[in-house]
């Protein structure tokens, strides 16, 4: 063969590869959610604020409130089905062992890989939720700092509502996560 044309072949192949690398994404595999899976609802969104409203409607007694995975899932799909580009591709959202672990898929670049945030929520001192990062991956490294930040904002909003005034209408007292649920109580302020 002419060393021309297999130079201009070899030319060819690199080039094709280059830009095949370029338009697709490298799987870097990364963090896997558990085998089962969390349906998503097509209502589980609008459950979740319409919980969170009949409990801040009550104005004595003792306010409860249970969120379940589903729930969960549910409003991160939505949230993030509004972006083009989301930071989050497939959330599913487990509530286990104390913590609350996402789990999904995230780009960075021509990089995909799964991650997980798992976060520990806790009752802080003046009755309000907060929350404690305790594990943020993606793929094998540590999670960017805009996905915990966006994540952690998702779940104030989905623990607090999606009102300010939601957020400081409820002094929270307990807050317990087992499998499957995240059961609240309260008091209206």
């Amino acid at each position: 063969m002419n060393p021309s044309k297999l130079s201009l072949r070899t030319s060819f192949l690199t080039v094709s590869l280059v830009v095949a690398g370029m338009a697709c994404q490298i799987n870097v595999g990364g963090p896997e959610p558990p085998a089962e899976s969390i349906v998503a609802s097509e209502h589980g969104a609008e459950q979740l604020t319409s919980n969170w409203e009949s409990a801040l409607s009550l104005e004595t007694g003792e306010v409860r409130l249970v969120i379940t995975e589903q729930q969960l899932t549910s409003f991160l799909l939505e949230r993030f089905g509004r972006d083009e580009e989301p930071i989050l591709r497939r959330p599913q959202v487990f509530l286990r062992e104390g913590e609350i672990r996402i789990y999904g898929t995230a780009s960075a670049g021509v990089f995909e890989a799964g991650a997980l945030l798992s976060v520990q929520p806790i009752v802080g001192s003046s009755g309000e939720i907060e929350f404690k990062i305790t594990t943020a991956k993606f793929g094998p490294v540590p999670a960017p700092e805009a996905l915990t930040l966006v994540l952690s904002e998702l779940l104030t909003e989905a623990f607090t509502g999606t009102l300010g005034s939601m957020a400081t209408g409820i002094r929270i007292t307990s807050l317990v996560v087992t499998e499957g649920q995240v059961a609240i109580i309260g008091s209206p302020r």
